[in-house]
């Protein structure tokens, strides 16, 4: 098993965006960033542009709502083919309804956490999830650096993912880089996302391949499945 790179397309040339996603065909998936500019101070795409996107798109898509109507929308996102739609449990008033709907509309759920929302007393919901997002900057906007005081909540995290037996993936997001990305994969964390440290260079898809390389590399549990 190997650690997980999802490009953002926050990052991506947004005037050419089939044209970007062919740049990172070996990535693992696409993470589309939904922002609605009331949830977070950013306004980015809708329904319509992430249903074209799913069509073109050579890889699965990863997608991430930031959004307030995240109960009402969620379900909406799954419905068009994502492989994966992710909500923030701050913006949801009935998380675990809204996760076996996603789920019953075929797509994998994920559940996101804002740095300062705690993993604490949400444990009981792991059992409904297949993915568990630690942001590691606030929601928003891109570019922004890693926060290191995640670190600790990513091991949490990771720790109570292990002790449920549930099999689930620890997405991180926000500042990862060929430096941070060793960090976090330390902490435990095994889903990558990565927007200007693909996009920001000449050949993402080779910047891909050395995020994954690094995160394999410093992954407690994956540097021992691959030894």
């Amino acid at each position: 098993m190997s650690c997980a790179i999802h490009p953002s397309i926050l990052s991506a040339d947004f005037v050419n965006l089939e044209t970007e996603l062919a740049r990172i065909s070996n990535a693992d998936a696409v993470h589309v960033d939904v922002m609605d500019n009331h949830f977070v101070p950013n306004l980015t795409l809708g329904l319509p542009v992430v249903s074209r996107i799913q069509q073109v798109s050579p890889v699965p898509l990863d997608v991430h709502l930031m959004i307030s109507e995240v109960d009402r929308w969620a379900p909406e996102y799954a419905e068009l083919g994502a492989a994966s739609v992710t909500f923030h449990v701050e913006a949801s008033a009935a998380p675990i309804r809204l996760a076996r709907e996603i789920r019953q509309r075929g797509a994998k759920v994920g559940m996101a956490l804002r740095p300062a929302t705690p993993v604490g007393p949400y444990l009981d919901l792991l059992a409904e999830l297949d993915l568990l997002l630690v942001m590691t900057v606030e929601p928003g906007f891109g570019g922004q650096a890693f926060l290191d005081v995640m670190l600790p909540k990513i091991r949490r995290a990771r720790a109570a993912i292990d002790g449920s037996g549930a099999q689930l993936s620890l997405q991180v997001d926000g500042g990862i880089s060929a430096d941070t990305i060793q960090r976090a994969a330390e902490a435990g964390a095994d889903v990558f996302v990565a927007g200007s440290a693909v996009y920001n260079t000449p050949d993402p898809a080779t910047a891909i391949t050395q995020l994954r390389n690094l995160g394999n590399s410093h992954s407690p549990r994956l540097g021992e499945e691959v030894g």
